[in-house]
């Protein structure tokens, strides 16, 4: 999991970094939208919902932003946007994942399979990559002021199959089972995270030379700035000398 950890470290620097926080705050107003839609207003009895709040909060996001975006999903003339999935492969056969939510799939459907060909990647059927990955929480926290060696003992306490440390963050791993008790345990030492997800995991990764990785990177980054797309997994493997380029 070490990759797909640097990927999510290098993604939340940069978030708060760049243009890309925009982005970031539209797919999280879908996310406040499509859960507030799905069961009700109240986060206290919206699971889904009280997560996504959570996220806002850890993305900085105003308070005013946050009940709009539920207002706007509760709301009988709310927009409604369909979630739908795409699978396919990018250059080299590296596996791609991409979940949306829409309120035009048609768009949707076009825009991703333009980005697979003009990268030279395909498209697949739904369900044809699935068994790639496996669905684990993932929880981002700030390092700063945490004892590492209680942290961990505390973390893996409430379910964490992994912690690891990348520079100024903890990425905390638990099984789709416990992503709720890692929920309680967070709550229980009063540490609200950046974020916290059901995430795809690659179950194996794939290295390519530096050339090959950063054409594949390029596809992604290009999914992510699409803004019908909420979520992107990839099985490439981040190696270090991969890192130094970026």
């Amino acid at each position: 999991m070490s990759g797909h950890s640097k990927w999510s470290t290098i993604k939340h620097r940069k978030g708060a970094k760049d243009a890309k926080r925009s982005k970031i705050f539209t797919k999280i107003i879908k996310e406040l939208t499509v859960a507030a839609k799905e069961a009700g207003p109240d986060p206290e009895a919206n699971s889904r919902l009280r997560l996504a709040v959570q996220n806002a909060k850890g993305a900085n996001m105003p308070k005013d932003t946050i009940e709009r975006a539920i207002n706007r999903g509760s709301g009988s003339d709310g927009v409604v946007y369909q979630e739908v999935t795409f699978e396919g492969y990018g250059p080299n056969g590296i596996a791609v994942f991409v979940e949306c939510a829409t309120d035009n799939n048609t768009r949707t459907v076009s825009n991703i399979r333009a980005i697979f060909n003009k990268h030279n990647g395909s498209m697949g059927k739904n369900g044809s990559l699935e068994f790639l990955f496996i669905r684990k929480g993932v929880f981002t926290i700030e390092a700063a002021e945490i004892d590492e060696e209680e942290f961990i003992l505390e973390a893996i306490d409430g379910g964490a199959e992994d912690v690891v440390k990348e520079g100024d963050l903890f990425l905390i791993y638990s099984s789709f089972d416990d992503f709720g008790n890692m929920q309680n345990k967070l709550e229980e030492l009063s540490i609200e995270p950046k974020s916290a997800e059901l995430q795809r995991i690659p179950l194996n990764t794939t290295a390519l030379d530096v050339g090959s990785a950063k054409k594949v990177l390029a596809m992604i980054e290009k999914f992510e700035d699409d803004d019908d797309v909420q979520n992107v997994y990839h099985n490439l493997e981040l190696t270090d000398e991969l890192m130094a380029t970026l």
